[in-house]
């Protein structure tokens, strides 16, 4: 897990341009192994963001400092010189990078009608390395069982314990099957990416051999087209956050098809406090949580049955 984690720094810090990358290949593969993103902002030092905090990778004198030359020439290269077929993805301040990485962008917003139709002069770029932890859900998953029927899960925690990495591999566990339970069709609205990280239609992640995923769509208007179009039996989505989005899971779960859903919070008193999640409990959506608690290699994983609420019925 650990030279596994230093190769995918490597491998992320070589989409940075000559200079930087020079100085992030620098560090040592105790720090290497801890680092969750690289940040570039212009007149500042390259910084990498670890469980401990965010630190320079280099001392701020004149020639470690981040350029708007940098900054171009760094996407330029992660979108092969052709801006124009990425526009889609970077007016929304992100794009998706070859080998499973994800670039977020600042800059000035160019503006059309009150929307944000491009980006421009860029300030500063985060370059997320998204992990890849592949068997961390196979204990959890025989416990979001009844039966043979998938009971609708979600995943709780704070940002950046861990929500998408556990969400991830329960959607490959689902897909594949296991001794326990058949192979799944999952349908993953990919609203930002995160979850398949797909470059040009083709998932960086794997999710399984029976998942779909619609990358870059809204949540709300995901859920209606896999409904129509893709029939599957579980549909996994991010950060479950608006009343559309709400309406659109519990639309699913009429139609009998399982969620896996994550949610900020500690646990589900932390959730309940929130009027969106209170409606959705009382509708009776999900009946199983999975609490992540501890951090970094220490996490554990609490599987929780949900009292059934007046709503839709439980086998």
């Amino acid at each position: 897990m650990e030279n596994d984690r230093i190769r995918r720094y490597e491998q992320a810090a070589e989409l940075l341009p000559p200079r930087l990358r020079r100085l992030a290949m620098q560090l040592s593969d105790a720090r290497k192994e801890r680092v969750e993103e690289l940040r570039l902002r212009v007149r500042h030092p390259l910084t990498v963001l670890t469980d401990e905090g965010e630190l320079s990778v280099a001392a701020a004198d004149r020639d470690a400092l981040v350029t708007g030359e940098d900054l171009e020439q760094m996407i330029a290269g992660v979108t092969e010189f052709s801006r124009y077929a990425s526009a889609e993805s970077l007016r929304r301040g992100y794009l998706t990078v070859r080998g499973g990485f994800r670039l977020g962008v600042c800059g000035t917003a160019v503006l059309r009608d009150g929307e944000v139709c491009n980006l421009k002069d860029y300030s500063s770029l985060a370059l997320r390395i998204v992990q890849e932890r592949i068997g961390i859900a196979a204990d959890v998953v025989p416990r979001l069982f009844d039966g043979e029927r998938f009971q609708s899960t979600l995943i709780l925690s704070p940002p950046g314990g861990g929500k998408t990495t556990l969400l991830r591999d329960l959607i490959r566990c689902l897909s594949l099957g296991s001794d326990t339970h058949r192979p799944m069709r999952v349908a993953v609205i990919d609203e930002r990416g995160e979850l398949a990280v797909s470059y040009r239609g083709a998932a960086q992640m794997e999710l399984g051999s029976h998942t779909d995923v619609l990358d870059g769509c809204p949540k709300a208007v995901g859920i209606e087209m896999a409904l129509r179009a893709m029939r599957p039996q579980v549909i996994a989505i991010d950060e479950l956050a608006s009343e559309a989005d709400a309406a659109a899971v519990c639309t699913a779960a009429n139609c009998g098809v399982g969620l896996a859903a994550t949610a900020h919070a500690s646990d589900m008193e932390e959730l309940m406090k929130r009027q969106l999640w209170r409606t959705l409990r009382e509708s009776g959506v999900f009946a199983r949580t999975v609490r992540i608690e501890g951090a970094g290699g220490d996490r554990r994983y609490a599987v929780e049955a949900l009292p059934c609420c007046d709503g839709l019925a439980r086998d």
